[in-house]
Formats: structure tokens, sequence, C-alpha cells
């Protein structure tokens, strides 16, 4: 902004620690000192912004977008804190603002109380931006003891969960009288038997609120883009997040998540054993008996929770894909009386009508299937013979239309530069001849230039016979690197994570093929279906040497 007058835009921020630190921290006395300081300097104020109950220790605060985009307009040519902390107290971002951006950007910025001056040279600012960098994890390492504390106390110290509210103190959960009924009618239903998609469609005919909708009304402040997902429709997702929920028995389940870092928003999961867990907290809204039996019909019984979630994640997750369509498998299925190893599919993420990439095939397997393949292929590498691993890595080495060289690549590398020496020989003596007397020019020119045709074709087949050779040679040392990993198993009796990841690549799976008067693969019907398996360094090889084709039901 061009213009000699003084306009600037004031800045107050205030974080829910620091609100409790009397009054010097308040917004009302930033506002007081800078609007003081503009007064006896001369300064126009054009617009305050302020972040009330907003941390220092990064930059995405309403206020601050806001001011930044005013300036972004000429609207202000000055920027004025109470001191360097109000802007933040983020070392590195608080100093970039404040010596770089703002100075790049012909925008003069002061924090009064530190006795800052963007125009002017500042040798104290890298300590005074460090010294705010050292509060800010000071208070973190606080907040974080303090917040152990209470937990320890089985004190609540997060949201409440759907059906519950917070009591008068803020410590403890009790049932709310708006949304616990629904809560205990989840549980009943599917204390009866009903699947978690069923209660979902109950819940929306019957116009219950869904959690999202409850914390849009009454809870939290939303924005307009998180408002705008608080839907009327249940989806079954959340009826089973409830479900597993143990909350719902009275206890106090905390610090299942924690924050990357200091300063990073992204949450990471805690092990199970490092959750702060206290029982008989608050008042329960189910009984034990009630939970259990509703987790024994979703499948996720304390007895069976922890072979469910390792199944619903399969150990194939990211290494199985349609041979159609090329799209992801993902899993798929449903519990019977607790039992889903049974009931569980890998399918085609695109079979949808409703996906963008809609599979016309679909392909479909059984998990079990799939996990009996594998492992049957894997036992059959095992037990090859190292007569059968070189024949092997013969075939591969035809397949691919290189050399052969276990066999006459170097007697045809021998015979063609014996060829070329005997050339060069050749041509050596009718230069001797011709300096001789004993030939003619012409017969001279006639002759090697003949010879040196033919040398240069030798030499052509010399390289491609070369490398040839050195991609036969990359063929054999990825299949013995393979093969070296086969090598550390005699037998495997239980397909793991590790070992599929130790050896596969990418499998791909092609839909059923039925016979002619079927069209659905039932309990007694017949059908193939292939599995393509690609393996780490050597990819797929031809199937007579693995049996991984067909599939009986």
């Amino acid at each position: 902004m061009k213009t000699n007058l003084k306009l600037a835009d004031a800045y107050y921020r205030l974080s829910v620690e620091e609100a409790n630190g009397g009054e010097s921290s308040s917004i009302t006395n930033q506002r007081s000192i800078v609007r003081q300081y503009c007064e006896d300097n001369g300064i126009t104020i054009v617009k305050e912004f302020v972040d009330d109950g907003f941390s220092g220790s990064n930059f995405d605060r309403p206020g601050f977008s806001q001011m930044i985009a005013h300036l972004k307009d000429g609207l202000a040519n000055m920027v004025i804190t109470k001191d360097l902390s109000r802007l933040g107290r983020d070392m590195t971002e608080s100093s970039y603002y404040a010596e770089t951006y703002f100075p790049e950007n012909q925008i003069h910025y002061i924090a009064i109380s530190d006795n800052f001056d963007s125009n002017e040279v500042n040798i104290m600012a890298p300590f005074q931006f460090a010294m705010n960098d050292v509060y800010l994890r000071d208070t973190s390492r606080k907040i974080k003891q303090v917040i152990n504390q209470k937990r320890t106390k089985g004190e609540y110290c997060a949201c409440p969960p759907f059906g519950y509210m917070k009591n008068k103190d803020g410590t403890a959960l009790e049932p709310d009288p708006k949304t616990a009924p629904i809560v205990q009618k989840i549980f009943a239903m599917a204390h009866d038997g009903k699947s978690a998609r069923a209660i979902a469609t109950a819940l929306t005919e019957n116009g219950d609120i869904t959690p999202l909708k409850y914390r849009v009304l009454y809870r939290d402040n939303f924005g307009e883009r998180g408002a705008a997902r608080a839907v009327d429709e249940w989806n079954y997702t959340t009826v089973k997040r409830i479900l597993k929920n143990p909350v719902y028995l009275g206890h106090t389940i905390l610090g299942k998540t924690k924050k990357a870092s200091l300063k990073s928003k992204k949450k990471l999961a805690v092990p199970e054993e490092n959750w702060f867990i206290t029982e008989n907290t608050h008042t329960p809204l189910v009984t034990k008996e009630q939970f259990d039996q509703a987790a024994y019909f979703m499948g996720m019984n304390t007895k069976n929770w922890q072979s469910y979630e390792k199944c619903r994640s399969s150990i194939f997750n990211g290494l199985t894909f349609c041979a159609h369509c090329g799209g992801a498998m993902c899993s798929s299925g449903t519990v019977y009386k607790g039992e889903r190893m049974k009931y569980w599919y890998l399918s085609c993420n695109n079979i949808p009508k409703r996906s963008k990439n809609h599979c016309e095939h679909g392909a479909r397997i059984k998990y079990t299937d799939l996990l009996k393949i594998i492992k049957a292929d894997l036992n059959q590498l095992i037990s090859l013979s190292d007569k059968d691993k070189k024949e092997i890595i013969k075939q591969a080495i035809q397949r691919s239309g290189q050399v052969n060289i276990y066999e006459n690549s170097e007697d045809n590398k021998s015979a063609i530069e014996g060829r070329i020496e005997t050339i060069d020989r050749i041509i050596m003596k009718l230069y001797n001849d011709y300096a001789a007397g004993t030939i003619s020019e012409d017969v001279l020119n006639t002759t090697a230039s003949k010879m040196s045709d033919e040398v240069a074709k030798l030499k052509k087949q010399l390289s491609e016979i070369e490398r040839k050779q050195s991609n036969g040679n990359e063929i054999t040392n990825n299949y013995e690197r393979f093969f070296a990993l086969v090598k550390q198993y005699e037998h495997i009796d239980e397909l793991t994570e590790e070992i599929v990841r130790t050896f596969i690549e990418r499998i791909e799976i092609e839909e059923k093929v039925l016979p002619e008067n079927k069209k659905i693969a039932g309990k007694n019907v017949p059908y193939k279906q292939k599995i393509t398996i690609y393996y780490r360094f050597i990819g797929n090889f031809q199937e007579n040497i693995v049996n991984r084709q067909d599939i009986a039901s």
C-alpha cells in the first residue's frame, strides 16, 4: 500500500490457558495498550481482529486469517500487537511473519511490549521468538500433566459420547435425557439379533436424531461445511461404533489417540495397552449381558473381536485387485451366530453401480479360499529342488526372449569373436600384400570393404548377445533373490501378513466361470476362477510350475 498514512490492523489473541492469567493477558488489556500506542504515535486503526481461545502453536486461526486477507486487499499497511507472543508462539512461523512476510509485503509490524519494529534491526528477536516457543512447550507439558492426573482419577476429559452429557462440574458423564434412550434402543435391537444396517434403517424411519446432527444443534460450533454433513439418515458404521464402545457400561476410556507432535493437528492411534481405562465411573446405559449379547450377534464379542478386526482388515490389504477393471478388492461379508471368517469375502471395489468406474464383471472370492490358494502356492515353491529352480530360471529367460545363458550363448559369442579376429588378420595381410605390390589397389579396397561390412554385422550380433546375456543375468539374479526368501521357510502352516508381504507384490482375481446353465455360484455349483500371483522380484511365471488356476467350490 503506497501511502504516507499509518493505517494499522490491530491483532489480539488469547489462548484458553492464558485466560486464567489475569487482566494483564486479557483481550481488554491488549486492546487498551494497542489503542493508546496508536493514539500516541499518530496511527489510525483500520480494523481490529481477535482470536479469543486460540493457541499460539499454529497460525490456522480465523481472526489471523481474516487479517491477512485484509492486508492482501491493501486496506492497511501496518500490524500492531501487544507483544510478539500475541502474534504466535511457534518460533518458526512467528519469525517468518514478523521478519519475512510482513517486510516483503511492505507491511510495518510492531510488537509494543517487546520493542520489536520490523523496520529496525532487532538483535534480541531470535531470543524472544525462542522464549515464546519454550513457553509453548512448557505449557503443553503442564497441560498434559493435568489431563493425565484427571484421567488417573477417572475424570472425563473429552467430548461426551452420544447418549451422555457432562455433569455440572464437567468432570464426569451422566445420561443425556435426549439421546440416552436412543442408545438403549440400539442395544435392545442388537440384542434381538438385528443387523447394524437394519438398526440404522429403523432409527432413520423413526426420525431419531443422529450423533452428528445432535452435536451441530446442541453442542459444537460447526462451520457451514461441517454442519452440511449432519444428515438425518443413520449409517450402520455409526451403529457399530456405539455397540462396541464400553463407555455405555459405565467405564471411562481415554487416551485412544494422541497428537503426532506439539504443533501438528494430526492424531495417531495409541495401542490399546496404553489407554487410560477406569471402570464404573458413571451411570451405565446398558447391562453387561446386553452389551455382550449385542456384541456376539455383531461378531464383536471379546473372545473373537481381535480375530474379527484381523479378518476385516485382511492380510491381503493393498495387494488384491480385480483382473477386469484393476480396482482394489475390499473386505466385505456378514456375521452369522458370531461366525465371520466363514462368510467373509474380498470383492471388487467397483461392483456397486453407483461407483464412478463401475465394473461389469466384479471379481469376488471367499477370504478363506484365497488363504488356502496362497498357502498351497507358497508351500509348493518351498518344496522345489535346486534342479527345479534352475529349470524355472531357464524357462523364465526363454519366455523373456533372451539368450539361454545355460546353453549356447557363450559358444556363439566365442565363435563371433574368433571370426572377427580372423577377419582382422586377413585385412592386415591384404595391406601387406598391397605394400609388396602383389595385389592392386582395387582388389585391396573391394576385399577390405567386404570384410569391414562383415565385421560390423558380427559386432552388432555380439552386442545383442551381450545385451541379452545381461538381461538373462538380471533375471537369474532376481530369481535367486526370490529363492533366497523361499529358503527361509521349511513349511508354512499358517499364513500371516508378514509372510504374504515378504513374497507377494500383487494378486489379480478374475470373476468365476460357471457352467452354462448356472447363474449363481451356489453351495454345490462347481466353478473355476483364475488367480494370478505376482511375486516379488520375479512377477508371475508359467502356471504349470505352480498350480494356482482353478478353485473348486
